[in-house]
């Protein structure tokens, strides 16, 4: 993954450049370069490392232009050095990319027949022939269009052209790129977030779009080369962030929003013309992986351990999920050969840092994956995958939790397939069952009210189990702690083939317990440990996707989720227990987006 930017203005575009190239370092920084149109030729700047480098470069040497385009990378093609690092130019054309050109090779090969010389060892550098070939004898829109017919891949693209001084195009397949609106100026960047500091009109290119961005106005066209519109989007900025809209709470809200955060993460992350996961960027060579480590804290370490169940599902990969607070005191034997995953929404919880410092201090490969890009663990990791879920303000997490179990789904995926652990058409199936994923939350959505009236079995209740097998039971334990975050309830998850080892003691007549029942290869194994719960008293409201009445007797409250296949039940099972913590602490009058002793960012050890 690598960030770019573009920009046209009627004023010096450098510092600008290099704000939004410093918001895009999360996408990688191993190198780092800006180009600039200034006096009729292009001006091309690039190091190897940070963007504070290419920063001490353009002090010495400034950048002058009023149109211009830079980029963060992470290596894909050829070893991050200064000649590696983007913009590609000619004398013509410069280009930045991220994404892949997978038939390069065989394009290289055609135009050095034809004299072109190549200086990279990049997939990249093919893009600058091609457009510099194509506009001797075309236009510009005829020369873009004709390009990106010739590549087989995955890419964003901005370029820059010596003949055309006033124009930054953009392209996208595969790759996100957006759009953004100023007054005299426009932009494109690989997010919202490369923007938002000069922006807050957004709009998003589709796979096979370009753009032509001048000062006074932006240009689409789609894949036939026709002129098309778009929708025009309204970031908020910080003071509309805080804003609750028609929502009673910002913990409601954001419950709501999860269908459309996660169709955010997939569109980031899942090339569906390819049905390929854009992630490459994992600073060890997946077959080269002996052990992961998962670590987290809280809801973040239970979508440690849902990831832990992938893993072992998908790849011959040795796995552990480890409690950060635990991790970091213990004697772990650190192996340059493991990749070690740090998991936290705000990218500042104390212990995971002191863990990934113990990490980076003995010199083996991290990556994080947070909700906050400009955060601690996001900077000081090998390589960072953002959840995408955007604000979360409620302290009991919802939204983040979602989206960074499906980051961790699509990483156990793209893992699986390059170490060639999964069958080709298992993966394409995986991948068709997770791209339906915010469809089925959405009507998961859609059935909060049925949730309400077992909600009031649990205001008086001095203790609840919610018990779950496989997926279920990473679930159990997330549904058990949002019940006592927000409501103040004792609760506990347990593998429900641990209720005869203890915890069936616990039952009483009249006990409210969650059994999560997804019809998979542990539901009459699930049943039987619920029949136990209730031969003892217990009120039972199960969650489950079986349509079947005959299980129906005895269940106090059944909750009905739409069909799934079981490797996707975490996502739909979260629904209805972050429902019914909810509505508990709704009718019991807690500071639902407060809860007391508790923080959103937990900073201290």
């Amino acid at each position: 993954m690598c960030g770019i930017v573009g920009i046209v203005s009627n004023k010096s575009v450098s510092s600008s450049i290099i704000n939004a190239l410093k918001k895009l370092e999360y996408r990688g920084y191993d190198s780092a370069g800006i180009s600039t149109l200034n006096n009729g030729f292009i001006d091309e700047k690039k190091c190897s490392g940070r963007v504070e480098n290419l920063e001490k470069i353009l002090f010495q040497n400034p950048s002058v232009g009023d149109l211009g385009i830079g980029h963060v990378r992470w290596a894909t093609h050829g070893v991050p050095n200064q000649i590696n690092a983007h913009p590609h130019s000619t004398d013509q054309v410069s280009v930045v990319h991220n994404g892949i050109i997978e038939n390069s090779d065989k394009l290289k090969k055609e135009y050095e027949a034809k004299g072109y010389k190549f200086k990279s060892q990049t997939d990249t550098e093919v893009i600058t022939i091609i457009l510099t070939d194509f506009l001797k004898n075309e236009n510009l829109v005829d020369s873009v269009y004709k390009t990106l017919n010739k590549l087989i891949g995955s890419f964003a693209l901005g370029v820059i052209f010596k003949n055309y001084n006033d124009l930054v195009v953009g392209a996208r397949r595969g790759s996100p790129l957006a759009v953004g609106y100023g007054h005299n100026e426009n932009f494109i960047g690989s997010d919202s977030y490369a923007l938002k500091t000069m922006t807050n009109k957004i709009s998003y290119l589709d796979d096979g779009d370009f753009c032509l961005l001048s000062k006074e106005k932006v240009e689409f066209y789609n894949s036939d080369k026709k002129k098309i519109n778009k929708e025009v989007f309204e970031l908020s900025n910080e003071d509309n962030v805080v804003d609750k809209g028609d929502f009673k709470d910002f913990m409601s809200k954001e419950i709501d929003e999860q269908n459309l955060t996660t169709k955010k993460c997939l569109n980031e992350y899942l090339d569906k013309s390819r049905n390929e996961i854009n992630i490459y960027n994992i600073p060890i060579d997946p077959n080269q992986i002996k052990k992961i480590r998962l670590i987290g804290c809280g809801t973040a370490y239970h979508s440690c351990l849902m990831a832990k169940y992938w893993i072992e599902e998908f790849t011959s990969i040795d796995v552990e999920s480890d409690i950060a607070s635990e991790f970091r005191y213990r004697n772990v034997k650190l192996n340059k050969d493991d990749l070690y995953i740090f998991v936290s929404q705000s990218g500042e919880t104390a212990d995971t840092y002191a863990a990934l410092e113990k990490c980076k201090k003995n010199n083996v490969k991290t990556c994080g994956i947070v909700n906050v890009v400009e955060s601690s663990i996001a900077r000081l990791s090998d390589f960072v995958l953002p959840i995408h879920a955007g604000p979360e303000i409620g302290v009991a997490s919802t939204k983040a939790f979602i989206g960074q179990m499906l980051v961790l789904l699509l990483l156990t995926l793209k893992i699986s397939k390059d170490r060639k652990d999964i069958d080709p058409n298992v993966f394409k199936k995986l991948i068709d069952d997770i791209i339906n994923l915010p469809d089925l939350i959405k009507e998961t959505l859609s059935k909060q009210k049925e949730i309400q009236e077992i909600a009031r079995d649990f205001i008086n209740a001095k203790g609840t189990m919610y018990l779950g097998r496989g997926y279920s039971y990473p679930i159990a334990m997330e549904g058990a702690l949002k019940l006592k975050e927000l409501s103040y309830i004792h609760a506990e998850g347990y593998a429900a083939g641990e209720m005869k080892h203890g915890p069936l003691a616990l039952i009483e007549d009249g006990m409210p317990i969650v059994v999560l029942a997804p019809k998979d290869r542990y539901f009459e194994k699930t049943i039987s440990n619920m029949q136990e719960v209730i031969a003892r008293g217990g009120k039972v409201l199960m969650i489950t996707n079986d349509k079947s009445k005959t299980l129906s007797e005895n269940i106090r409250f059944k909750f009905e989720l739409p069909d799934f296949q079981s490797h996707i039940s975490a996502f739909l099972l979260t629904i209805p227990i972050q429902f019914l913590a909810y509505h508990v602490a709704l009718l019991k009058n807690c500071d639902i987006d407060k809860p007391r002793n508790l923080a959103k960012s937990v900073t201290v050890e």
